[in-house]
């Protein structure tokens, strides 16, 4: 008799965990990106791994989507909970201000592109969840718990 592994479904019950970065400039323009399958800019950052440190996820997926590269340990902003999207879901958000870039990586199906934005020239299609991190962490807006 062999044995005979069944992958598992998600379940509604399972926790994720994602993490995005705040990447600002030294003339504090914040670095966005748009997806190929969502609309809106957002910040860049993605899934943790299953046995992923969540620092080394957040610099996966900023060198995957933008080539940035941190050069000093993220600090954490907060952890937020994304129920509207996954009833488990959770996003850790990451502030980075010192940080390479040593290649910009060519459009793709999951970034199609990527800039840096002044504050206050943010493009018409920024996400409300972008903006209202953005107004915590620069305007003084109390902080929400939800993403």
């Amino acid at each position: 008799m062999s044995l005979r592994l069944i992958p598992r479904v998600p379940r509604a019950d399972l926790i994720t965990l994602g993490v995005q970065g705040v990447v600002i400039d030294k003339t504090s323009r914040i670095l966005l990106v748009r997806h190929g399958y969502r609309p809106g800019w957002h910040f860049p950052g993605g899934g943790v791994e299953r046995g992923e440190k969540i620092d080394h996820a957040l610099c996966r997926e900023l060198n995957e989507e933008t080539g940035v590269i941190p050069t000093a340990p993220a600090r954490l902003v907060a952890i937020y909970t994304n129920f509207d999207i996954f009833p488990g879901d959770h996003v850790v958000l990451f502030f980075i201000d010192q940080w390479r870039q040593d290649h910009i990586p060519a459009p793709n199906a999951e970034i199609l592109e990527q800039r840096f934005f002044a504050l206050d020239r943010l493009p018409k299609t920024t996400t409300t969840a972008t903006k209202r991190r953005l107004g915590e962490l620069f305007a003084g807006a109390t902080r929400e718990t939800t993403w």
